[in-house]
């Protein structure tokens, strides 16, 4: 840090929580203002801008009262710890009134709300801010006496207008280019749909409309239930495993079972594995030379014609992003691809010569498509490693 800086805590150079009674002295109870819940407050976004207006009189008893130029930042988590903080500005009147999940900075006249904004959007401030954290898993909120307590290193304000400046073209060119990466991986993932929609949607005279009931063999897996069930612990497989065409493998569980449930309850190789609920009807084929044992959240499908797998697994996959797979869901909240469905479930089936070469120029866009996704995904990520990078050097004097 420079000479010409000073470090001092955020207590010091900033008042919390300014009083309400700044807005009756200058609103009658039927004057309008600004209304911001949380969901106004943006990640990456510098200005509040609520769109939203109450009469005073019906926010002033129990929501929390800003100004223009004040810094919010949400206190409990997720939203701390995603960074959701913002300038309110062009505030109706000039005052506002939000969410009680706010904390209310305000900055003196040594302290720029800029500086103060991009300080506070540090990775480090909230993920030293997140171990300060208290109350239910959920429902945590980082303290007011961390918060007070931190400590902001404080140059001139004529090197602060400097550094939001800097900030400002850096974090915009960000922007752009995060949106053009985020643009082509859309692009990328529409085109792989759009040449599954068009393999299934031109069905040539030889192809066949077959049931699963009539093709394949499927089950539901094991109901887990820890009072009754008994055996050895096995890894097993739930919903939350299945993505799309692969398993996550990071987080697998056990549970006991008995040696002659190994064949009800074990996926091998070339079986498809298919979520009943959570996110109905997302599958994956299981690949692996290892069996494997399934809860009852997962459906296991075992084809007759074992090359069926990989057509079934693409053409579930475009009827789910076309939206007609939800068709086949029952329930009116948590929707579930029950096993009564999944055997009325009808695939179009062409010969199986033409299974294989479709399936193989399929597999070949699918690895040019996760190639590409790779390449922007890693943009993404240098994008963020470049703002903290940048964030560093502007509170650390290397600006």
């Amino acid at each position: 840090m420079k000479a010409s800086w000073v470090t001092k805590r955020l207590s010091e150079v900033c008042t919390f929580r300014p009083p309400k009674s700044e807005a009756r002295a200058k609103l009658a109870e039927t004057d309008v203002v600004s209304f911001a819940p949380m969901e106004d407050l943006g990640i990456d976004l510098k200005y509040l801008n609520p769109s939203r207006t109450r009469i005073f009189s019906e926010v002033a008893g129990s929501y929390t009262y800003f100004a223009d130029g004040d810094v919010l930042l949400a206190k409990i988590t997720p939203c701390f710890e995603n960074g959701k903080l913002g300038i309110a500005r062009e505030l109706v009147n000039g005052i506002g009134f939000g969410s009680s999940e706010y904390f209310v900075v305000r900055p003196h006249a040594e302290l720029k709300s800029e500086y103060l904004y991009y300080f506070l959007l540090q990775p480090t401030f909230r993920e030293q801010g997140a171990t300060f954290m208290t109350g239910a898993v959920g429902h945590k909120r980082v303290s007011k006496e961390f918060l007070q307590t931190y400590e902001i290193p404080i140059p001139p304000i004529a090197v602060q207008q400097r550094i939001v400046s800097i900030l400002d073209e850096a974090f915009g060119n960000f922007a752009k280019a995060r949106a053009n990466a985020e643009k082509n991986l859309i692009n990328v993932r529409a085109l792989f749909e759009s040449h599954l929609h068009l393999v299934f949607s031109q069905q040539g005279e030889e192809w066949q409309v077959k049931k699963i009931r009539d093709i394949a063999k499927h089950s539901l897996g094991k109901m887990l239930d820890k009072a009754k069930n008994k055996g050895v612990l096995r890894p097993y497989l739930r919903n939350l495993n299945v993505r799309w065409f692969v398993f996550d493998l990071s987080d697998v569980l056990q549970m006991p079972f008995l040696p002659e449930e190994s064949g009800k309850y074990t996926a091998i190789k070339g079986d498809v594995l298919i979520c009943e609920g959570g996110y109905p009807g997302r599958a994956a084929i299981w690949n692996e030379d290892y069996p494997i044992h399934f809860q009852k959240a997962l459906h296991r499908v075992r084809f007759d014609e074992p090359e069926h797998n990989k057509w079934f697994l693409y053409y579930l996959y475009s009827q789910d992003k076309s939206g007609e797979l939800k068709t086949h869901f029952n329930g009116a909240g948590i929707q579930h691809f029950t096993g009564e469905a999944l055997a009325r479930f009808e695939l179009p089936l062409p010969p199986l010569t033409e299974i294989r070469k479709t399936v193989a120029k399929i597999e070949a866009l699918s690895a040019e498509t996760q190639r590409l996704e790779s390449i922007y995904q890693k943009k993404l990520v240098a994008l963020d490693e470049l703002k903290q990078s940048l964030l560093h050097q502007a509170f650390s004097g290397q600006l």
